[in-house]
């Protein structure tokens, strides 16, 4: 049965081209198809009407709730979301043309599209929420639409590890030193990438480079890169890579890659051993020492000829410490490890060496005498 509301929403959509009205326009349209509905199930309609020709549309409901992380659109039918960690199926249930309409809106502000020629893209919200859709022939049940939350709620360092890693990491961050936070997709690392950048004296001047630009860093001098796909018209992707070699040009105090991916691994070790202290990443990996092996991979991925012996030196003596962040059933993203990398050049045919941290006042106090942490005062 149609609804008031689609009918509006149907007008509207005839108006092409004319500005949409305001609520108090919709409104009278609304009393004048059903004069006997009751104001407040005028205003109900009033407001699915406005989001539907404005925003994404049946997705606004999902969003505006600061407790939903991500939203699934997995083709015609129900839309899926997680909320507080739980996975769930929604009453909502999107057509087609619906699906089609919202990934337009998404897109278009930032001159991408997908077509059958072209159909994966990515993009982000106003808010920083990264956004991924893939489209036929490749998805084969119709256009999907993934949309991973951030920002709704910002999460600070005591939200997500025990108060003596709080403390370390805290100490890390002023003190300079070159740290990869490491865990699985989903698993916060973005989230603790940005409570981390928090901690950055507000004076410096920090250069960050994202897929997606999604850190929102609270200091006055930060300058944000993001990477751009190849378009259909021809226009030529800019990858992370030549983004990291230009913010090396940038007289960074910081330089902060959203996700470590490829080659431009390569550049951000060499800006850890040129001066570049107090960097910070993400890499997808498994544990602390899993990450170490994943970046020597991508630091090959560059291509440039370098021995594995060399490249694991280097990465010796660039990372000081990296962090694994995990994401418990429950849904909630906690430190559970950190480790420090042995700063001498391994043995040959040997990964550098990773020792776990379990006492940050101890560990502190070791920088502070002299140990290779000692970039800073103690907090």
């Amino acid at each position: 049965m149609t609804t008031v509301d689609e009918v509006v929403h149907r007008h509207l959509l005839d108006r092409a081209g004319a500005e949409l009205p305001g609520r108090g326009h919709i409104a009278e349209l609304i009393r004048r198809m059903d004069p006997l509905l009751p104001a407040d199930e005028v205003a109900a309609a009033v407001a699915r009407v406005t989001a539907r020709v404005s925003g994404l549309g049946p997705l606004e409901s999902l969003l505006a709730d600061p407790l939903v992380s991500d939203v699934l659109v997995n083709g015609p039918g129900p839309v899926w979301m997680e909320r507080e960690g739980v996975l769930e199926r929604t009453s909502l249930e999107l057509d087609r043309p619906t699906i089609e309409l919202i990934i337009e809106r998404v897109l278009a502000p930032l001159g991408r599209r997908v077509d059958p020629l072209s159909p994966v893209a990515d993009g982000r919200l106003a808010d920083g929420s990264r956004v991924h859709v893939i489209v036929p022939p490749l998805a084969v049940d119709g256009p999907c639409l993934t949309i991973r939350r951030f920002g709704a709620r910002a999460a600070s360092l005591d939200d997500m590890a025990a108060p003596h890693m709080v403390d370390l990491l805290r100490w890390a961050v002023r003190s300079r030193c070159n740290v990869l936070v490491v865990g699985a997709t989903g698993s916060g690392k973005t989230t603790l990438l940005n409570a981390m950048a928090a901690h950055i004296p507000p004076h410096e001047r920090v250069v960050t480079v994202e897929d997606a630009a999604e850190l929102r860093l609270p200091s006055e001098h930060v300058i944000r890169l993001e990477t751009r796909p190849a378009s259909a018209e021809g226009t030529p992707a800019v990858t992370a890579r030549e983004l990291v070699r230009n913010a090396l040009r940038m007289r960074p105090d910081r330089l902060i890659i959203g996700e470590v991916r490829s080659g431009e691994a390569l550049d951000l070790v060499q800006a850890m051993n040129t001066g570049h202290n107090g960097s910070l990443s993400t890499l997808h990996a498994n544990g602390c020492n899993d990450a170490l092996h994943r970046l020597e991979t991508l630091v090959l991925l560059a291509g440039v000829g370098l021995p594995l012996d060399a490249v694991r030196s280097h990465l010796a003596a660039a990372v000081d410490l990296v962090v694994h962040v995990e994401r418990a059933g429950s849904g909630v993203r906690r430190v559970v490890a950190v480790a420090e990398v042995a700063s001498g050049p391994p043995a040959p045919g040997e990964a550098p060496a990773v020792r776990l941290l379990a006492d940050a006042e101890r560990v502190i106090g070791e920088a502070v005498r002299g140990s290779r942490l000692s970039a800073g005062d103690a907090p």
